[in-house]
């Protein structure tokens, strides 16, 4: 039973992480958009930004004059006609980020009065798209994000300080664009699709405050030095009128589609929520909660049942251990429903890639953490070290999609039969 609930758990996430990959979404809402120029010039950035670019190459053809595309790592496929195509760093940005938007914004300048942008947006853009502020280092930049990274802030408040440290987000690429009309198709892998969060909002008007940036700071203990201070007190561009923004793809649809694949598989589907917003481990508990229930009660949906939420948990890193926030969710829930037959479930980043690792996230079941045991090793050091990847990998356990090209936030799945 457990293998056969295994592979529909499986073709749940396959259908539903196909079915929110950018390509098509990128063709059809470019019918939405009347470009008023003669020619585009096309940036795309984030971890979908080579589909989303090649998509909508494909579809305007020509019209696409030049353009640029900035994505994490081995997420380029290949050349693109008139695209220069960049590689960067993510989660933290490097100088190939910094090189990469540098040279994106010296073509915008060098532009005629003949064009018009489109802008593709995808998560990761925060990190892949960067420039310092004046007064403010890569480094800097890289410390400051590794401290929010670890601290168990969330993506906006770790977005509404990337803003101020950057010449290019909240609003600044738009001001830098200016008068050029910009065309902004969107996935989204901010909760509630906050433009002015997803990739920090490089075309859209920060809302955040400057207390609320200090409020971030001080409630993380994020340790800043007197110029970087002066920095984060600048405010930011707050009338963008060249800008329009079409979110094309977000968790929510995603949910949906496993829901869909869920039902078709014979499993009767529950939405929990596609808002799911808290520490990973404490979220792992909270499914195992609704799996003992159900398993007791049969609440709070009649069995076969999936039980489906998207989101975007945090880890509280206090270990050394190698893992990311869905391995950890998975193998806690993994910690509490040890022993309970008939029960799967996982937690996987639809872009293919949890932390810093080339796993998804995990897949786990009853006897997780039994096979840990016979190994002679303690279940319990693994979630206290952060070090989840290496318990789910000592399990079995680990769920590997590879690349997917698309990044709308997190699934998590439950099946019990």
């Amino acid at each position: 039973m457990i293998k056969i609930l295994k592979e529909d758990l499986k073709k749940i996430i396959d259908y539903s992480i196909n079915s929110v990959l950018p390509e098509n979404a990128v063709k059809e809402n470019l019918k939405k958009i009347e470009f008023k120029k003669n020619k585009v010039f096309l940036i795309s950035i984030g971890k979908a930004a080579w589909r989303m670019a090649n998509a909508a190459k494909e579809e305007l053809k020509d019209k696409i004059q030049k353009g640029i595309v900035i994505t994490k790592y081995d997420y380029g496929l290949g050349n693109i006609k008139n695209m220069e195509i960049y590689e960067a760093g993510h989660p933290i940005p490097d100088k190939n980020s910094l090189k990469a938007t540098k040279r994106a914004i010296e073509l915008i300048k060098n532009l005629d009065d003949d064009y018009e942008i489109l802008f593709l947006v995808s998560g990761g853009g925060s990190a892949l798209f960067e420039l310092p502020e004046n007064g403010v280092t890569l480094d800097d930049i890289q410390n400051i994000t590794s401290q929010l990274l670890k601290s168990g802030a969330d993506i906006e408040e770790i977005n509404a300080i990337r803003k101020r440290l950057s010449k290019v987000k909240g609003g600044k690429f738009a001001k830098l664009s200016y008068p050029k009309q910009i065309y902004a198709l969107v996935l989204s892998d901010v909760l509630g699709d906050k433009l002015d969060s997803i990739a920090s909002g490089p075309a859209y008007t920060d809302k955040t405050t400057t207390n609320d940036v200090f409020n971030i700071i001080k409630k993380y203990d994020i340790k800043i030095n007197t110029e970087i201070k002066k920095v984060l007190e600048k405010e930011r561009p707050k009338n963008i009128s060249n800008t329009k923004h079409i979110i094309i793809g977000s968790v929510k649809l995603a949910c949906e589609y496993a829901m869909q694949k869920a039902k078709e598989l014979g499993y009767n589907p529950l939405l929990l929520t596609t808002m799911l917003n808290c520490e990973a481990k404490e979220a792992g508990r909270f499914f195992a909660n609704i799996a003992k229930e159900e398993i007791k009660s049969n609440n709070p949906i009649k069995k076969p049942c999936a039980i489906i939420a998207g989101g975007e948990t945090v880890v509280m890193v206090k270990g050394n251990g190698i893992g990311g926030r869905n391995q950890e969710l998975a193998y806690s829930f993994a910690i509490e429903i040890e022993g309970i037959e008939n029960i799967v479930f996982a937690s996987v980043g639809t872009d293919g890639t949890d932390g810093p690792t080339d796993a998804a996230g995990g897949i786990v079941d009853g006897d997780t953490i039994k096979k840990i045991k016979n190994k002679g090793l303690d279940p319990l050091i693994f979630l206290e070290n952060n070090d989840t990847y290496n318990a789910l990998e000592e399990s079995e356990s680990l769920l590997k999609t590879g690349p997917t090209g698309t990044n709308v936030n997190d699934i998590m799945i439950l099946l019990i039969n």
